[in-house]
């Protein structure tokens, strides 16, 4: 009998962690769509995926940039992008704007990315 409810107490656990697992999943996209534009909503046609490729390819070719920086979001839509991550230092932001905008043109590019504190890893 305690098996059985060790059991039950343990699935009704389980249960309740799910229960909150899905409601913060929930609040957090949530959040995430209150912020602008993320990586899943990077438009599947042709000239947006094009030009990311494009940034993606001058941004990774860069072997001066930390790998934080060679991994920064690049969503396109629309011809617009949307830069967004963490870097090591402001020489690297300024770096990857510049390819965005030498590739997607001027006024074409919004800048999100922030630059690690100096205790960041």
């Amino acid at each position: 009998m305690v098996s059985c409810m060790k059991r039950k107490c343990l699935s009704n656990l389980a249960f309740a962690f799910q229960l909150f697992a899905a409601t913060a999943g929930l609040s957090l996209a949530a959040a995430a769509q209150d912020q602008g534009v993320t990586a899943d909503q990077q438009k599947s046609n042709k000239s947006d995926r094009e030009l990311t490729q494009r940034i993606r390819k001058s941004v990774f070719s860069d072997k001066s940039l930390s790998m934080s920086a060679h991994n920064v979001k690049i969503i396109s839509r629309d011809g617009m992008v949307t830069l967004r991550g963490t870097v090591k230092s402001d020489d690297e932001k300024k770096s990857i704007e510049d390819k965005a905008t030498e590739i997607a043109g001027q006024g074409k590019v919004t800048s999100e990315l922030t630059v690690a504190t100096s205790g960041s890893n």
